[in-house]
């Protein structure tokens, strides 16, 4: 009896073991997937347009490219654009909302346009897919909301 309970417990001995043990799993499976769902710094270059203008007719645009933001004023459905700020751009590093950014004017690229900003800075905020800003003119002060195109 007792040499047919020895092989018994050994074999249970060896069932438990082998599905008491933690699975695993490569740790490159795991590095490719944290990988794939972190959140990624947004794409802010291109062009965009106002979304809460009170006209079709009239807005504001800015294009975004390399390390400039370029905002312009937007009148006859498109027809006139005059420069309102040219100024520095620095890309987010990460998913952080909402983004705030200074942005430093180009005096030499807005010294003779009429309808530019004379802030030497001017502060503007990424979230929820729309950068926004303050425009001030003639005593007048309005949030604009830039959607991208």
């Amino acid at each position: 009896m007792k040499k047919l309970i020895a092989p018994i417990a050994l074999a249970v001995a060896l069932s438990l073991t082998g599905c008491g043990g933690t699975a695993t799993t490569p740790a490159s499976a795991v590095d490719s997937k944290a990988a794939e769902e972190a959140p990624k710094a947004p794409e802010l270059t291109g062009a965009w347009k106002q979304s809460n203008s009170a006209s079709e007719k009239s807005y504001q645009q800015a294009t975004i490219a390399g390390d400039t933001i370029t905002v312009e004023w937007v009148t006859d459905a498109g027809d006139t654009t005059s420069a309102y700020w040219v100024g520095t751009f620095k890309a987010p590093n990460d998913a952080s909302e909402p983004y705030k950014w200074t942005s430093k004017r180009d005096a030499a690229a807005t010294k003779s346009a009429l309808l530019a900003s004379t802030d030497d800075t001017k502060e503007f905020t990424y979230e929820g897919d729309t950068i926004s800003y303050k425009v001030s003119m003639l005593g007048t002060t309005k949030t604009v909301k830039l959607k991208k195109n």
